[in-house]
């Protein structure tokens, strides 16, 4: 959102009327009633006002701040009974449900901005250049909730330090709002597939670039990689520069297929067909299964002759009940595609095998593949 367009907020404090643009990366709508607090305020009086859809405007110590949060926090997690019956769908939307209360509650805890993004609270750390990189220059103060101010943290950490993959031989930095390439098996599945041509490639949906720069690393002569959301688009181009491949890597703008057709076309679209609540969760969740039938669809006119499109799906979906392999076979099928083959990998990372995970059921026996795709022969 543009700062121009950005909400304001209006509260009273001391007696006077003031306002401060509306930050909230997850589209939390305006604050209905807001109560200025401090370190006086206990945890319990906070999780009511909270519950009761109040935002609570801190004033006090930072990190006392920080343990109010935590306080809140664990007041929400206090386990009930699980469900004996429920099935993986059923738990899928149960969790959903519990992640967005969570965050409602969570997100009512507020700090100021300055408008050169400086908190003005007593401990408080620097997150000016955090602040810079998620939300660009600033023309004002600002509320935001304690909790995004966290993740701003987390992610500047994220892109100073870079997530080290060893199928890349190298790190990829991500920014603020761009997923994050965590789950390294299906940069395996895409480093080990025999490739079908080494002169020209398309990236569809590139996030961090590093799927582009994996296919770079391979050998490919030249890569266009697309994406549509603008930090995506910059988080790709400085991952590119940095491993020495913007020569050889194009990254532009577009809804899935740039102009052409390509011998390799590679997609990792959002693995479930579900609403995301924030930016960041669209790397995860896919409306309707938008991306993927877009992709499918789409792949024939953007295939050169004898080509492969490469599909990386998990089949998550389909352990949780949201999309069945039938329907995927269809979807296939009606965009006049053939299935080559399929390389499968076993998911290695820590909730697969976390028994006390609500979607442990459908974690553990998750696969993610590479679908090897081609345009049906007619005869």
């Amino acid at each position: 959102m543009a700062e121009a367009d950005a909400p304001t907020v209006c509260w009273t404090e001391g007696g006077a009327e003031r306002s401060a643009i509306w930050r909230s990366e997850r589209g939390a709508p305006l604050p209905r009633r807001i109560v200025i607090v401090d370190d006086s305020l206990k945890a319990d009086a906070a999780y009511r006002l909270a519950c009761e859809g109040s935002a609570l405007l801190w004033q006090g110590d930072y990190q006392n701040a920080r343990q109010v949060l935590q306080a809140l926090a664990r007041r929400i997690d206090r386990k009930g009974p699980k469900p004996a019956s429920a099935s993986p769908g059923e738990a899928f939307h149960c969790h959903r449900q519990a992640q967005a209360q969570r965050a409602q509650v969570l997100g009512m805890l507020l700090l100021p901005l300055n408008a050169d993004y400086h908190i003005p609270l007593r401990r408080s750390p620097d997150v000016q250049q955090a602040c810079l990189e998620a939300y660009g220059p600033a023309n004002g103060p600002s509320l935001v909730s304690l909790r995004e101010i966290l993740g701003l943290i987390g992610a500047h950490q994220w892109r100073q330090k870079g997530v080290v993959l060893p199928a890349l031989g190298a790190a990829i930095h991500p920014h603020y709002g761009v997923f994050s390439p965590v789950r390294g098996e299906y940069l395996d599945l895409v480093a080990q597939a025999p490739l079908p041509s080494q002169t020209l490639a398309f990236d569809i949906g590139t996030g961090t670039g590093v799927l582009a720069a994996l296919l770079a690393k391979r050998g490919v002569a030249r890569i266009v990689a697309t994406d549509q959301d603008p930090r995506a688009l910059a988080c790709a181009r400085e991952n590119l520069a940095h491993l020495g491949l913007a020569q050889q890597v194009e990254v532009l703008e577009a809804d899935l297929f740039p102009p052409g057709k390509a011998p390799l076309v590679v997609c990792n679209p959002p693995w479930l067909p579900a609403r995301p609540s924030s930016s960041v969760e669209s790397a995860i969740y896919d409306p309707d299964s938008r991306m993927l039938l877009g992709f499918l669809k789409g792949l024939p006119a953007h295939l050169a002759s004898g080509g492969e499109g490469w599909l990386i799906l998990s089949d998550l979906a389909e352990h949780l009940g949201l999309r069945s392999r039938e329907e995927l076979l269809a979807a296939i099928a009606a965009a006049g595609l053939t299935v080559l083959g399929r390389i499968d990998v076993r998911p290695r990372h820590p909730k697969a095998g976390d028994r006390e995970d609500p979607l442990y059921a459908a974690r553990s026996a998750e696969v993610t593949s590479l679908w090897r795709l081609a345009v049906r022969a007619t005869h």
